[in-house]
């Protein structure tokens, strides 16, 4: 059974603090370790991130569908998917529906909060 709310996500994630992005429709919320990052992505439909890299990510689809090219390798993922880009590697998006993931970022300071 799906469960869809009004809120991209419940109150103890959007209490964390937002992250400085830059990119139209696209917001996140971090969750900081002392060597790591999380970042829950709401993403508008039509949103795109050019190509870019840094450390290693891994990341999972939670809600919605979106072209990912990882390395010159395009694929779509959705719901339940999960991806994995190691560091260094070209990567980027964009996003057909609404799109709800969570990525892990090795990178301490990949993001800074708002």
């Amino acid at each position: 059974m799906r469960i869809m709310v009004d809120e991209p996500y419940p109150e103890a994630i959007t209490s964390l603090p937002r992250v400085k992005l830059s990119l139209p429709g696209v917001k996140g919320w971090l969750a900081q370790g002392e060597s790591f990052q999380v970042v829950f992505f709401d993403i508008e439909p039509g949103a795109s991130v050019p190509l870019h890299s840094h450390g290693a990510q891994f990341g999972f689809v939670i809600d919605g569908e979106m072209m990912l090219t990882i390395g010159g390798e395009t694929k779509k993922y959705v719901r339940g998917d999960s991806y994995y880009i190691p560091a260094d590697v070209e990567h980027g998006g964009e996003f057909l529906t609404p799109v709800r993931a969570m990525d892990f970022f090795a990178d301490r300071d990949r993001y800074e909060p708002e």
